[in-house]
């Protein structure tokens, strides 16, 4: 979907209002099916895709399947959720990984830890600190915190991936990223935001880390947020009649419903 078939919105404004008016509407009016989860939007002369899932929606986490084999893709989580009667309503990658696909850094699911908190430093994006990590409590209560603070607080936590950098931390953007950064790609992100909503976002098109950062904190009203990747960013929206197959991927992140 170009920009220009986009719906635009004064930052900050409508597009808050879009958000809060999904999150409040009816379970049944909350799906892909519905035309609801997922949508394109324009932001400051960005188009992108914004996928909302409301508070008691049902996110998850899949790496590998029941062979111990990485899904890899979006159809494989899909047809693997079929089996069970359940539906994918949407899915994004999750989160750096490494050549074999497994996490970089902290990854839970289904309440067991995969793999450890990565604190090391580096370079790349994943080591631009603070990253952070999106994660989702038994009680299905979901957050985005920087790395530190969410090991500090020895959370017990249902699903957990960790990413980096932090694009927004408490209202403000990332002390690195800065407004005349040249980088452009194709990302996408997470942010827990205003009403216990979750945004996951990825760009049409190439855009900066600090566009990519707005469009959360003042388009999304998301007082915190990670990135999860760049350029391998894909997204299965359904709904909108995405189903990007750009290559295999490590973790991804979905929400599901009974029915498939």
């Amino acid at each position: 979907m170009s920009t220009a078939a986009a719906i635009r919105f004064a930052p900050g404004v409508a597009l808050t209002l879009w958000l809060a008016a999904f999150a409040g509407a009816p379970a049944h009016a909350q799906t892909a099916g519905a035309g609801g989860a997922c949508a394109p939007r324009a932001f400051e002369g960005r188009g992108y895709v914004v996928c909302l899932a409301p508070a008691r929606s049902d996110l998850r986490l899949f790496f590998a399947g029941r062979d111990g084999e990485p899904f890899g893709t979006f159809s494989a989580v899909r047809d693997a959720l079929a089996q069970n009667g359940e539906r994918l309503v949407f899915a994004m990658n999750a989160g750096m990984y490494n050549p074999d696909f497994a996490p970089s850094g902290l990854y839970v699911e289904a309440g067991v830890q995969r793999k450890a908190a990565n604190q090391k430093s580096g370079a790349g994006n994943f080591h631009m600190k603070p990253n952070g990590v999106f994660w989702i409590a038994p009680n299905g209560e979901r957050g985005v915190t920087e790395t530190g603070r969410y090991l500090a607080r020895k959370m017990q936590v249902a699903y957990a991936t960790q990413s980096g950098p932090m694009l927004v931390i408490g209202g403000e953007l990332h002390p690195r990223i800065r407004e005349d950064g040249t980088s452009r790609k194709i990302r996408n992100g997470v942010g827990a935001c205003a009403g216990g909503a979750t945004a996951f976002a990825i760009s049409n098109e190439p855009v900066t880390f600090h566009e990519f950062a707005v469009l959360f904190r003042d388009g999304l009203n998301c007082p915190d947020a990670l990135y999860l990747d760049g350029s391998i960013s894909a997204i299965y929206a359904p709904g909108i009649g995405r189903h990007d197959r750009w290559r295999p991927m490590g973790p991804i992140v979905g929400w599901v419903e009974k029915g498939g």
